[in-house]
């Protein structure tokens, strides 16, 4: 006898349709899932055979049992399959008459028949809408998530057993009523920008990024409050949109990294130096995301920015220009969303007080100047503000004196992003840093005297095409800032000022 139910294989972060089709005739005792399963799949025959004699069911003996997960093509990973054999070889060792064209049946069972928690319910929710699928019967404890796709039936699912009751009408699963709460976590970090005693470059070209989505390099002494500036520079990020906020729960789903709910506050991911190139970037056999994709929407920091492996650095062009990381393996090619903000920081020198004018410096030039070349040119053109970060002075330390609050300086940074939403509210982009020459020609318009100042930089710093135009989005930033309609001539003299004039 034949079966055939619905399932989907989350590859990237999306997913693609799975049919699970269950054939079972006599014959030798025999149990084979085809499809190109993994490792996690085919041990799950041996849970589903203890899963059904535990919940009370026959399990088919002297039955040939053939599972075929198709597309025969598409690789298949992970636990989430079992549910789905499960119940077809129990429909069909009953003779069961249920409609199970409308649904989707996704979970790990345990040896006792309970539901496990799996990754990837978000994608796959969002699958279920799109396909038109009504029903979705997932483990109890990925319903909060499940929920944040609406019109959709949801049923949690606690094992095997109550799954089966519910098909057969012996007794129904209640449908999930979606929750109004979301997560809160890290909403307080206890850090705030005016704790940041001095500094107040460095903190005005921190709004400037957060205002605009630019990538920043801070280069100090040690003990000059780099770190501090680059942790508290999340305090400044403006709320997320309801759009940015499912793309990123999306993300941590696929990953296993969510823990209820949806994710509210801006991701801040801070790596160690020794990280890999995989790691980094996203990988595996089967390619999951990486730090640079579990940053998206929110702060990538890199402390120690040339202890980085060169290789590894050099894997940020790609999304720090595109917005997007594309990985390439023998089994295929799969695109992440990228979107971040860098912010780096490093010391000058390999002793780290060539900068600073009352320590003296240890290194020779060549030192120095091989510490400097572990970053390449080409990096550091794809970031927009360079800035240096010099000691605090001890008058300033002691000072009663405080700054701007974080709250006070996000509330001008969400007031920019507001009027770049509306500028691109019929376009795939949300920030001026994503935007490309199109958009550059269309909302940049310079008057001749900031034209002039241009061409000026361009000659002596010698600036790239890449970096003429991060200037004028940069510059376009700080014209937001002011909520000026037009760049004018300061807004372009304040954009040179963090450039780089060293590259």
């Amino acid at each position: 006898m034949f079966l055939k139910l619905k399932c989907a294989a989350v590859v990237g972060i999306d997913c693609l349709p799975v049919e699970v089709e269950v054939d079972i005739n006599k014959g030798q005792t025999n149990f084979n899932v085809v499809g190109l399963p993994d490792v996690a799949i085919q041990e799950s025959k041996d849970r589903i055979h203890s899963a059904i004699k535990n919940s009370g069911f026959n399990y088919p003996f002297n039955f040939r049992i053939l599972v075929n997960l198709a597309p025969a093509d598409t690789p298949k990973q992970g636990s989430a399959y079992d549910l789905a054999m499960a119940v077809g070889i129990i429909a069909i060792n009953n003779n069961f008459k249920i409609d199970l064209n409308n649904s989707i049946f996704a979970g790990e069972l345990a040896l006792n028949g309970d539901l496990r928690h799996i990754n990837g319910v978000l994608p796959l929710a969002i699958f279920a809408k799109n396909t038109g699928i009504k029903n979705l019967f997932i483990p109890k404890c990925n319903v909060e998530e499940a929920s944040l796709v609406d019109n959709i039936n949801i049923y949690p699912c606690e094992n095997l057993t109550q799954v089966v009751e519910h098909l057969t009408g012996q007794k129904a699963i209640p449908i999930f009523k979606k929750s109004l709460t979301a997560t809160t976590e890290n909403e307080d970090c206890g850090l705030d920008m005016a704790m940041v005693k001095g500094q107040d470059f460095a903190k005005r070209a921190l709004e400037i990024a957060a205002a605009g989505n630019h990538n920043v390099l801070m280069s100090g002494p040690p003990g000059s409050g780099k770190t501090l500036l680059a942790r508290t520079f999340a305090t400044i990020l403006p709320p997320l949109s309801p759009e940015e906020s499912l793309e990123i729960t999306k993300i941590y789903s696929v990953s296993g990294l969510l823990k209820e709910g949806l994710i509210t506050k801006r991701p801040f991911r801070s790596p160690h130096h020794t990280i890999s190139n995989v790691a980094l970037v996203g990988g595996g056999r089967i390619p999951k995301p990486g730090e640079i994709t579990l940053s998206h929407r929110g702060v990538l920091f890199l402390d120690e920015f040339p202890e980085f492996p060169r290789a590894v650095l050099e894997a940020l062009r790609q999304p720090l220009e595109d917005g997007v990381i594309t990985i390439s393996r023998a089994q295929g090619t799969l695109t992440f969303p990228a979107s971040i903000t860098l912010i780096a920081s490093q010391n000058p020198c390999p002793c780290g007080f060539s900068s600073d004018p009352t320590q003296e410096c240890t290194c020779s030039a060549s030192q120095i100047a091989n510490y400097q070349k572990k970053i390449s040119g080409p990096l550091l053109d794809r970031i927009d503000l360079h800035i240096e970060v010099p000691r605090v002075k001890f008058e300033k330390l002691t000072s009663d004196e405080t700054g701007e609050t974080s709250a006070q300086i996000r509330d001008r940074v969400t007031k920019a992003r507001a009027i770049q939403h509306h500028r691109f509210e019929n376009l795939n982009i949300f920030t001026n840093s994503e935007m490309g020459n199109k958009e550059i020609r269309q909302y940049c318009q310079l008057g001749a005297d900031a034209i002039e100042m241009l061409r000026q930089a361009v000659s002596q710093l010698n600036l790239s095409a890449r970096g003429y135009n991060r200037i004028i989005k940069l510059a376009r930033t700080i014209a937001d800032l002011e909520n000026c309609g037009n760049i004018e001539l300061k807004h372009v003299a304040e954009a040179l000022q963090y450039r780089n004039n060293k590259q």
